[in-house]
């Protein structure tokens, strides 16, 4: 009987009791998970699962997502200690195991995000909802994006993410790789996000900033600086001369956006720099 749990299964109805009925291997199907009167030895097409009781017990409501079946699934809940819920189109809303997402928390999906998941067991034998591996995307969503998309606006859902960068699929089928210097903050894991194609690889993937072209971001990221300033009493440790890796932990942008930023101030006489540090003017 356990191995139905997931899948969806054609059985018969044995009888009818106050709460439902009893199908086949004593499976219980309460009124409230269908729509339809049932007679006794009727068939019907229902998805299995366990309720919160342990007790095995099935739905008319088919999802596409079952055991080895993927689909896009909606986050309904997170929870520290466990992990995402979401919902597979039942009453039945799946976790997703902390184990199976993200070490860090902050990178964790929100309520509205969206994993592509299929169902599969725990050790106890029951259900989870696991997230797609890069060998699933490619095999079940990939799309190779044509050569002339470079520049092109486009939207991805996330679902990989580390410090190197974050991979996401396209509306359009695409896979898209975001580096850690082309976003200024880690996405979450489902999150959908908005950017342009920077480069189209052989293999049909592409390359995706999430960054303001260069000609917008000179002035946001000159913004930044003048704020951090401000908030510095008119003096920040850092210059043309800084360490990459101090200003992006620091500003989360590289190293050539800050200078183009700080070239910007020093032209407009906001800022200027000092043994290794720049200071606002307007404080000296």
């Amino acid at each position: 009987m356990n191995n139905q749990i997931g899948t969806i299964q054609t059985l018969e109805v044995l009888r009818k009791i106050d709460t439902g009925y009893v199908l086949e291997d004593d499976i219980l199907l309460h009124n409230n998970e269908t729509d339809t009167e049932l007679e006794a030895e009727q068939s019907v097409k229902v998805f299995i699962y366990q309720d919160k009781k342990g007790q095995t017990v099935a739905t008319t409501q088919l999802p596409a997502i079952q055991i080895d079946r993927y689909g896009w699934a909606e986050v309904v809940e997170v929870l520290p200690h466990l992990g995402a819920f979401v919902n597979i189109g039942t009453t039945k809303e799946i976790l997703v195991s902390k184990d199976d997402l993200p070490l860090f928390e902050n990178v964790w999906p929100m309520i509205g995000d969206k994993l592509y998941v299929s169902l599969g067991k725990d050790r106890k034998g029951r259900l989870l909802a696991l997230p797609a591996t890069e060998i699933v995307f490619e095999r079940e969503l990939f799309e190779p994006a044509p050569d002339d998309l470079l520049n092109a606006n486009i939207s991805g859902r996330i679902y990989d993410t580390d410090r190197e960068g974050s991979a996401c699929i396209t509306e359009e089928g695409y896979r898209g790789f975001i580096h850690h210097t082309e976003r200024k903050e880690e996405p979450r894991l489902g999150e959908l996000v908005k950017g342009r194609v920077i480069d189209v690889k052989e293999d049909g993937s592409i390359n995706i900033s999430l960054r303001p072209l260069k000609k917008y971001s000179m002035g946001e990221d000159a913004d930044m600086i003048l704020a951090r300033l401000e908030e510095s009493n008119g003096v920040i440790p850092f210059s043309d001369k800084s360490d990459p890796e101090d200003i992006r932990d620091t500003f989360k942008i590289s190293k050539a956006a800050f200078k183009r930023a700080l070239g910007k101030l020093m032209k407009e006489r906001k800022v200027e720099q000092r043994d290794g540090k720049t200071y606002l003017v307007s404080k000296q």
